[in-house]
Order: structure tokens, then sequence, then C-alpha cells
């Protein structure tokens, strides 16, 4: 299961990690992890994880959004970081899934 990393950020307040790869179940997954005394100030805990997992056949309506054969699945993964590789990416990307219609679960934990 390889893993894209979208976005990386690390200072002395915070450091924030964000991955997108398929699991053993073909779902693709787009994984954030947040820690640091920022994270602490604004969520009143030190680190805060959140999770997208989307089924299959909703991941075959972002390939063809995208134009990528799904077969190919390390050029989709980097095609999703060619359109959300920001501090915003796990946002953007939930406001994309809800404007087109795809149905996927999310997950907090602080």
């Amino acid at each position: 299961m390889e893993k894209i990393t979208i976005y990386e950020f690390e200072s002395l307040d915070i450091k924030i990690s964000m991955k997108v790869y398929f699991d053993e179940e073909n779902k693709l997954i787009f994984d954030g992890y947040d820690i640091g005394k920022t994270v602490n100030k604004l969520m009143g805990d030190s680190d805060y994880e959140y999770k997208y997992s989307v089924e299959l056949k909703e991941v075959k309506k972002i390939a063809k959004i995208f134009d990528i054969n799904l077969n190919e699945k390390i050029v989709f993964l980097k095609e999703i970081k060619n359109h959300f590789n920001d501090n915003d990416a796990y946002s953007k990307f939930g406001e994309f899934m809800n404007e087109n219609n795809i149905k996927f679960e999310s997950f907090t934990w602080r």
C-alpha cells in the first residue's frame, strides 16, 4: 500500500501531515494528523486526527472527473495531490466531494 504525501509542514509549534492511499479494501483514504502547541490552543488537546474514507464505486466518480484510469492507482493518487496540496487540502477535498455528489465517510479525533 503506497501512500502519497499531500501536505506536510513542521515548525516549533505545529506539525501537520496529510496522506492519501488505498487501503486493503480498495477504499481511498485521505488521512491527516496535526500535533503541537498550536493544535492544543485551538482544539484543547495536543493532537488532532482526521480522515475521509471513500468506497471504490465513489472513487470511480473522482477518476472520471479527473479523466484518469483507475487501474493506475499511483497516477490517481498523484492527481489528487495535484489538486489538493495546501494546508486546507482536507477541507477542499471534502468540498469537492460534496459538490460532485461523491459519498464518503469522515472521522475526526481529538
